[in-house]
């Protein structure tokens, strides 16, 4: 996944440390000697003066650190679970504009019986590293229909070949420059992106017109704003039936999800 997400998760940890520290000190008040049940304490933490209750909690966290890792674990856990469950919602929400948006480009089998997501940036490592495996798995499969999300989050040189990409598309070469695109090595700025419209005979004056349409900013907006609803943070982000994989995946794990989708859909 790209370095968004993961900057994402690390700031995330580093803003969770006061909160466990506190979480940390209220377990030593819960699990201090004079507050099991059945016990009278004989000396309360209200009662204590602040330095000593501060030693004491210090004392305590400095022998049994696990708590610290373990309050940071459950709370990681909960945050995963409940991004999971508001992602669910969204995808339950957003399906006919994830699914059915007349301005996404659709490839593979246009009527196939299952859709596989991709949201993507032509200057993303991990969307180039993953091809290979998406094109595998359309000729493998006649019955799988893909949809394209344009998802620049890569920078200025990501956003104009996103809009290339979606202009191109209005003279019918939309799955040739992208899987030309998905093969470039090194950045896909301006230049590069122009080379590869020539090379599969796109008309470059007219693409340079077309880009300029606020139709294919929107587009792009659009497929912004979902891959939040749908907490994808960064590249590649498929959404296969039910399941969002957020990350580079293989062919393998493609396929098994294609397949409980189709048997999902059977019900």
């Amino acid at each position: 996944m790209t370095q968004l997400s993961r900057f994402t998760g690390r700031r995330f940890g580093f803003l969770l440390l006061p909160l466990l520290l506190i979480i940390a000190a209220g377990a030593w008040y819960l699990l201090d000697p004079g507050f099991r049940v059945g016990q009278q304490p004989t000396t309360t933490s209200e009662n204590l003066p602040q330095d000593t209750f501060e030693r004491r909690v210090r004392d305590y966290l400095v022998a049994n650190p696990e708590v610290i890792v373990e309050a940071m674990q459950n709370l990681e856990r909960k945050q995963r679970e409940a991004e999971q469950t508001e992602a669910q919602a969204a995808l339950t929400a957003h399906r006919d504009e994830l699914l059915n948006s007349p301005e996404s480009p659709v490839g593979g089998n246009p009527q196939g019986d299952v859709t596989m997501v991709e949201f993507f940036d032509y200057n993303c490592p991990y969307c180039r590293q993953v091809a290979p495996a998406m094109v595998e798995a359309e000729e493998d499969d006649p019955q799988l229909r893909i949809v394209y999300k344009e998802f620049p989050i890569l920078g200025p040189n990501s956003v104009f070949a996103a809009r290339a990409a979606l202009a191109a598309r209005r003279q019918n070469l939309y799955p040739q420059f992208h899987k030309a695109m998905m093969q470039v090595s090194g950045t896909a700025d301006e230049e590069q992106v122009i080379s590869v419209a020539e090379e599969i005979g796109l008309n470059v004056e007219r693409l340079r017109t077309d880009m300029q349409d606020p139709a294919i900013d929107a587009e792009v907006e659009r497929n912004l704003a979902l891959a939040r609803a749908l907490r994808i943070n960064g590249t590649p982000g498929f959404v296969i039936g039910d399941e969002i994989l957020r990350g580079a995946t293989d062919l393998q794990t493609m396929q098994r999800l294609i397949d409980q989708a189709r048997k999902d859909r059977g019900r």
